[in-house]
């Protein structure tokens, strides 16, 4: 079995303030940092990106874990996200954390003061979909069904 080194959040958070500080908000002025930490224990970071067209608009969270994955990366240990007033993962970026990482994910969620708070991927995304959710065969509780 692989050991893998502990995460240092304090750490994680502090790359993901200093990703903060590169990000083009010019519309919404809401810079948002990132930092994801892989299997392989390498920090790819991120940052918001707009665009005046704004669905084209890449949040920092995505951007990082894209990254991640361009670079070789399958799963991710863990998530680190600054805002200016420590607002949570958007929708999309809670789904992209659910294709790469495990329920119990830690996703520490800072403020650009440094401090931070601790959830998991499970509680930020309950009852996420997942690729097991695509096969035809999937089972779920059936006491939760009506039948």
């Amino acid at each position: 079995m692989t050991e893998f080194p502990s995460i240092d959040a304090a750490q994680l958070v502090k790359q993901a303030i200093e990703a903060q500080q590169r990000a083009y908000a010019p519309y919404s002025h809401y810079p948002v940092g990132a930092a994801v930490l892989t299997e392989d224990g390498r920090v790819h970071t991120g940052c918001n990106v707009e665009n005046a067209v704004y669905p084209l608009t890449m949040c920092a969270e995505r951007v990082a874990i894209l990254k991640a994955i361009s670079e070789g990366a399958r799963h991710i240990r863990a998530v680190a996200v600054v805002t200016p007033n420590g607002g949570t993962p958007c929708g999309s970026c809670r789904q992209v954390m659910q294709e790469f990482g495990a329920p119990e994910m830690p996703v520490f969620i800072g403020r650009s003061d440094g401090n931070y708070r601790q959830r998991t991927l499970a509680e930020l995304l309950p009852d996420g979909f997942s690729a097991a959710d695509l096969t035809t065969n999937a089972t779920t509780n059936k006491n939760e069904w009506n039948e």
